[in-house]
């Protein structure tokens, strides 16, 4: 069959769902807001143009995102050597902790930064313990720097793997040359490692900026009123003022950068994933046998840990710790251990009629993560396969930053579309509980293809050819060849896929019916009712989603291969 049909074959069902739940939707939600505009569609342009509240929140967008993303390459960089350079015990286990927090939703980040940073957090109560201060010393809530470390946070897990994975394949015998030719330790790794790393250096800091520049949850709960980006202000445009001609013109903006940084995105990562003669890690990494290098790799891990776990293991002390007021000072004190907060999971002091226990919504978390898996491998397959076969093809560099789109959409703009598009036959889907895994298919789409695609490049093509010569049909080629050497990829792309939905909470929340929320739902109906109750329980919730955040990840480690990737 002539390539190009083959490919556009594998496009037809990526295609077919990104038009019907991506592109309809929001061409629906951009019509109607523009319909309702007093003016022309260039006249809302212009009044965005000319606005000074949209140049300051464009540039604040612009800025927090540049100055998160160099932050992230500073804690993430020396990271990505010591996983790439060397072995030592307890890696895979930090690894997988350190892409924990990627999945974890916002409500729950911001819970544990409460907990370890927040007015009674572990650190300001030690503070006022051991200096008797009548307020929290550190006022970190609500900041700059509460958005910036949140983001490290969110995204340090991209540099690690990404550039990590690149840095651990590169053959050190090319450093050794440079060395053995005269050239000093700077020399070399300016001039021989530093051009090689740097398609997924660039790569890598690019994700990130797209993530940082998309960012939602992290300045509207930590950030607070005094910042906004755009996605804060397409937010509070549409629910707050009901302007929706002007969200559709920031959504048109946000849309427009976004499509500009995945291209540029897909263009360097298609670099990092090609065949190569690459080297085994076991010659490229070495123990730490040097009281330098023992040194150095524990003050980066120190450094990782502190800032990557601390605010989960703080959420999680706080979920099984009773607090009261203190006496002597403000704030409260920790009055001892308690499993009260998860015993009270299951109850319904109210006796409401409407009330979901979360045990039930987590059954119900589970459902959608599973709908989630099956949707997204459907979909992320053909697609990854069309990318690792015809990847200079003219099809896939249009369509291949596509994929991306739904990350850089603003869940407020999306989620409104779904409402006004899915609401008549044969798409009535505004009652239908699958809804929300279409709504989380998009999110976790993108990944599944980033985890598959390399690993589907990655197959030396020679390998195809001999089974097509011995009398292969390509049905059998890609059941007895590809499917047998991706198949731990796929496991990867599966958890994935299962462990973004589990923890998603933008979209959710808009689309989502009472009677069936998720998991991350319900924390925030916990968060928004006062109460120390409520707030333990929503911590107790908060620290189960985190387990199951964990075991993911740690299936990840477990099952992904050792070779180039995005993720």
């Amino acid at each position: 069959m002539y390539k190009p049909l083959k490919t556009l074959i594998l496009w037809t069902l990526p295609l077919a769902f990104l038009g019907l739940f991506y592109f309809y939707p929001l061409g629906s939600i951009l019509n109607l807001s523009f319909a309702r505009g007093d003016g022309s569609v260039w006249r809302v342009f212009w009044d965005m143009a000319t606005s000074s509240t949209v140049r300051r929140v464009f540039g604040f967008t612009i800025w927090q995102a540049f100055l998160s993303t160099l932050l992230t390459l500073a804690i993430g960089l020396p990271g990505a050597y010591l996983f790439a350079r060397y072995q030592f015990r307890g890696k895979s286990l930090l690894r997988a902790l350190a892409g924990v927090p990627f999945v974890m939703p916002t409500l729950v980040v911001a819970a544990g930064f409460n907990a370890l940073l927040g007015p009674n957090g572990w650190v300001n109560t030690a503070l006022m313990a051991g200096f008797h201060l009548s307020e929290p010393p550190i006022r970190f809530l609500n900041s700059l720097p509460a958005i910036l470390v949140a983001h490290v946070f969110y995204n340090t897990t991209i540099v690690l793997r990404m550039v990590g994975d690149f840095w651990s394949h590169l053959d050190p015998r090319l450093e050794q040359a440079s060395r053995v030719l005269g050239g000093n330790r700077w020399q070399t790794f300016r001039e021989v490692t530093v051009p090689l790393l740097a398609p997924a250096i660039l790569a890598s800091a690019l994700l990130v900026f797209i993530f940082d520049f998309t960012s939602f949850g992290v300045i509207l709960v930590l950030g607070g009123a005094g910042f906004a980006t755009l996605e804060v202000e397409i937010y509070y445009q549409t629910i707050s003022l009901f302007n929706l001609p002007m969200a559709a013109t920031l959504s048109v903006l946000q849309l427009g950068c976004t499509l500009v940084l995945t291209i540029i995105y897909t263009r360097l990562a298609a670099g990092l994933s090609r065949p190569l003669n690459l080297r085994a890690q076991e010659h490229t990494q070495r123990r730490l046998r040097t009281w330098r290098s023992r040194l150095g790799a524990g003050l980066i891990i120190v450094l990782l840990l502190v800032l990557l776990i601390s605010p989960l293991l703080a959420l999680a002390a706080r979920s099984v710790t009773q607090l009261t007021p203190s006496r002597t000072r403000e704030g409260q004190v920790a009055q001892g251990l308690t499993l009260a907060f998860y015993r009270a999971l299951n109850q319904n002091p109210q006796e409401s009629l409407f009330y979901v226990p979360p045990t039930t919504a987590l059954g119900i978390s589970l459902g959608y993560a599973a709908a989630t898996v099956i949707l997204a491998l459907a979909l992320g397959v053909p697609a990854a396969l069309a990318l690792s076969r015809s990847k200079e093809s003219f099809l896939n560099r249009v369509l291949d930053p596509l994929l991306m789109l739904p990350l850089g959409t603003s869940a407020v703009t999306l989620g409104l579309g779904f409402i006004v598009s899915l609401n008549h036959p044969p798409l009535d889907l505004r009652a239908s509980p699958l809804l929300v895994p279409l709504a989380h298919t998009l999110v976790a789409f993108p990944f599944v293809v980033r985890s598959l695609t390399p690993a589907l490049r990655g197959i030396q093509p020679n390998l195809r050819h001999a089974a097509a010569v011995l009398g292969a049909s390509p049905r059998q080629v890609f059941l007895h060849v590809d499917l047998p050497l991706v198949g731990r990829a796929l496991l990867v792309a599966a958890t994935f896929a299962f462990t973004i939905s589990i923890g998603e909470f933008g979209a959710t929340a808009l689309i989502s019916r009472p009677e069936y929320p998720t998991v991350p739902v319900v924390i925030y109906r916990f968060l928004s009712r006062p109460g120390a109750m409520n707030y333990g329980q929503a911590l107790a919730l908060s620290t189960i989603l985190m387990v199951f955040a964990v075991v993911g990840m740690l299936a990840i480690e477990r099952f992904r291969v050792a070779d180039v990737g995005e993720f």
